[in-house]
Order: C-alpha cells, then structure tokens, then sequence
C-alpha cells in the first residue's frame, strides 16, 4: 500500500529557513501532482504549493517569492523549501499526492510534520 512520510519540521525563528520533504512507498503505481497542505490551530487545512508530474508548479498567494516546491521523481519524493518564514506559517504541514494503479486514481496524505515559527 501507499505511505508518504513527512520530515523536515521543527522549530524555527522568524526570518529562518526550513525544508520539509515527504517520500512516498509503495508498489505498483505511479504519481502524478502532489502538493503541500498545512492546518493551523483553529484553521480549516490550506494549500500552499502544488507540483505537477512534470514539474509546473502553483503556490498560494502567501507562499509565492518564499516557498518552493520541487520533487525528484527517482526517489519519489515531494520538497518545501521555506524561506524567510513569518511567526503565520506555523501549522501542521501534510503532503499529498495523486496515485495511479491500473489508471485508477487514489489520493492519499501524509501524517503531517510540525511547523513552528517563533523567537
């Protein structure tokens, strides 16, 4: 079965920089986008960046000239590199993907890695 797993979270001061990676497992299938989510307290669970098969990717607006999302498709793996991260991108932070068996398609989420931005 499908597994993506979230690392790279932690505690960060503001104006620093974090990258979180999630890999994905598994056997017999193939992935299309996949994207980065996060939850804040209180908060419904928003987009931040998504990245295409191909590499075309789309950010939210308050991600863009900061974050970037890339993948390596080799290893299956999704990145987030985060920079200059304000005390407002602290959440919970899942990625997601796109997975195809017998072109049937599957979505499936990360357990989430923890963001917190603070002095």
């Amino acid at each position: 079965q499908v597994q993506l797993v979230e690392s790279g979270g932690g505690l960060v001061q503001p104006g620093g920089s974090l990258t979180l990676s999630c890999a994905a497992s598994g056997n017999s299938f193939s992935i299309g986008a996949m994207g980065w989510y996060r939850q804040a307290p209180g908060k419904e669970r928003e987009l931040v960046a998504t990245i295409s098969s191909a590499g075309p990717s789309k950010y939210a607006d308050s991600a863009k000239g900061r974050f970037t999302i890339s993948r390596d498709n080799a290893k299956n793996t999704v990145y987030l590199q985060m920079n200059s991260l304000k005390p407002e991108d602290t959440a919970v932070y899942y990625c997601n993907g796109d997975f195809y068996k017998n072109y049937v398609r599957f979505v499936h989420w990360g357990q989430g890695t923890q963001v917190t931005v603070s002095s």
